[in-house]
């Protein structure tokens, strides 16, 4: 390859066959990542509006019979309608048994905790996938790296005269294997720990509505549930 010719392309389209695997894994990494973070911002952001919107509703008055019976019906419920509806569920079900109130509340309690680490492992799908990408791309990237350059020195062995113009396409080469690596993983690290502040958030406002939920099962297990 002439040695002022060193675009991306060039350099790829002349790489040994081993860093244009390694190149071209990393960019169907990079790809899958980019769709993964996609639809995680938009996911996260129906989760957002959903959890708010039900909990207006929840502190706007209504009976608990009332929204449960809605929640029940609801086939766009978010997390926080869900983690409602089960805590709910459960304590209706004790009650109809007769049971004291400790045990209907200790037993919404339990249907709300075993609610929210379910929608939490759900919400955190995929987050291990970004992770994965952000500590492993870089160290793929670098082995494309060092095999390039210990093809392009292997090369160079039956170079008579070895000058920086022949030296800097074969190392240029095996160079663009790191840089797509770090390509792949910068973003992934970015939207990974964006997404698990994100997701920190959303467990908060759901532990705390489990909280005040509970609060008010508290006060409503030896009355009304609806009052």
């Amino acid at each position: 390859m002439n040695a002022q010719d060193l675009s991306i392309i060039q350099l790829v389209l002349h790489a040994s066959w081993v860093v244009q695997l390694v190149i071209a894994l990393l960019l169907l990494v990079s790809l899958a990542s980019w769709s993964l973070i996609f639809a995680k911002l938009v996911g996260l952001r129906r989760i957002r509006l959903r959890n708010d919107a039900f909990e207006e509703s929840f502190w706007s008055g209504r009976q608990l019979t009332e929204l449960y019976q809605s929640a029940s019906r609801s086939t766009e419920a978010g997390p926080l309608e869900r983690l409602f509806a089960s805590g709910m569920r459960e304590f209706l079900k004790l009650r109809e048994r007769q049971l004291d109130a400790a045990s209907q509340l200790d037993g919404a309690r339990r249907a709300m905790r075993a609610s929210l680490q379910r929608e939490l492992d759900t919400i955190e799908g995929s987050l291990g996938f970004l992770a994965s990408v952000g500590s492993v791309s870089p160290y793929v990237g670098l082995f494309g790296t060092v095999w390039g350059i210990m093809h392009a020195f292997v090369g160079l062995a039956s170079v008579e005269q070895v000058t920086l113009a022949t030296v800097a396409p074969g190392i240029a080469e095996a160079l663009v294997a790191t840089a797509i690596g770090l390509f792949a993983a910068i973003p992934a690290v970015i939207a990974y720990n964006r997404f698990a502040r994100d997701i920190d958030r959303v467990a908060v406002q759901m532990e705390t509505f489990s909280d005040e939920f509970s609060n008010i099962l508290q006060r409503n297990a030896s009355g009304v549930a609806g009052a």
